[in-house]
């Protein structure tokens, strides 16, 4: 299979960059400064992530954001025109085909964010699903994503130009921006819990604005420190922590569903799963011994019971120590020792309260 490449490939694999296949994409997975320094730059100061291989969609139309509120879970009338939402597709049989953004302009207009490797399958079911006045239109080729992350993330966009110098935006929010006269979309958003940017921009000229950012003090980041950064935050990732089969009840993103809408893709697969109670439940595991727990390693209970399945694993760079998210018995309660088997050898991990790191992005 030939990997597609971003605008800014030439610079990643200038800058020395390890590349990998990520969606189908060639994506930087980390740069010669290495995953823990990366991620220490986005949590202490700021970081900048290529994140173009992720999809972009234009709804236009009349009642466009309606007629998307009733395919997606969450409730697109909890926010208003300048708001951004979190968000799933889901299956007839409640599991995520796919969770994304949406960023509301108004009521006959949005946009989508979906990940790399679901793009195309969400774009084709909403084609699907939508009325025929409402247009969709993929962008994933035409524009790029830029994701600005870290406590020093505001001093780079606003010396670059992107947000005026008395200016700010509220958490999940947008607005319209512009780099050498290219117009583009500035959101308050990201993926690793730090107050952040991500820059939605005509490709044309992405490398001149990565460059720019990195000129302005943001230390280049791979998609490395960025699973890094979300699992200490507890974000799941799809096809991991979320998938097909795995529902948002299970995922713990009950918060994210618009139970009193009166449609949305597997409303009647998530109410009943609601009602007879979730088999299993996505949560927090701090390993308290040695080890380094990744995605698919069992988990034990403290009699030595199955108990479940990690569905990500990392070393935190935060705390020095093995994380993992699990999906377990929701017996299970906070604070219960547990052990995960971790290549044969099993490695003590208490159930913990997710996030695992103190940070906040508002």
């Amino acid at each position: 299979m030939t990997l597609r490449r971003t605008p800014l490939f030439a610079a990643h694999h200038a800058a020395g960059a390890k590349l990998a296949d990520f969606g189908g994409w060639e994506m930087p997975i980390e740069y010669p400064t290495g995953v823990v320094a990366e991620h220490t730059a986005v949590r202490s100061a700021v970081g900048v992530f290529d994140v173009s291989h992720m999809g972009k969609l234009v709804l236009r139309g009349p009642g466009a954001a309606a007629a998307l509120n009733a395919v997606l879970a969450n409730d697109l009338d909890r926010i208003g025109p300048g708001q951004a939402q979190y968000s799933m597709v889901c299956n007839a049989a409640g599991g995520v085909v796919d969770d994304l953004i949406v960023y509301r302009e108004g009521d006959d207009a949005v946009r989508i964010v979906p990940n790399a490797a679901n793009a195309a399958a969400v774009r084709d079911l909403l084609r699907a699903a939508l009325p025929s006045a409402v247009s969709l239109e993929d962008r994933h080729e035409g524009e790029g994503i830029l994701a600005i992350q870290g406590p020093a993330s505001r001093d780079v966009v606003v010396a670059l130009g992107l947000l005026e110098p008395g200016d700010e935006l509220a958490y999940m929010a947008f607005r319209e921006t512009a780099f050498e006269g290219t117009g583009g979309v500035l959101c308050r958003t990201g993926y690793t819990g730090e107050h952040g940017y991500e820059v939605v921009i005509g490709t044309e000229v992405l490398p001149a604005l990565w460059a720019a950012v990195v000129a302005a003090g943001a230390v280049p980041a791979g998609l490395g420190a960025r699973d890094t950064l979300r699992t200490e935050m507890g974000y799941p990732l799809h096809g991991q922590d979320l998938s097909p089969t795995i529902t948002p009840l299970e995922a713990g993103l009950s918060w994210a569903v618009g139970w009193d809408k009166p449609a949305f893709h597997g409303r009647e697969a998530l109410l009943a799963q609601r009602a007879a109670g979730r088999p299993r439940a996505l949560r927090g595991l701090r390993v308290e011994g040695r080890g380094i727990p990744r995605a698919g390693m069992p988990v034990v209970g403290a009699e030595g019971a199955p108990a479940g399945e990690t569905t990500s694993g990392t070393f935190s760079p935060t705390l020095r120590q093995g994380i993992a998210l699990a999906l377990v018995d929701p017996a299970l309660a906070f604070d219960d020792a547990v052990a995960v088997d971790v290549r044969g050898r099993s490695v003590p991990a208490r159930v913990v309260r997710l996030p695992f790191v103190d940070a906040s992005p508002k």
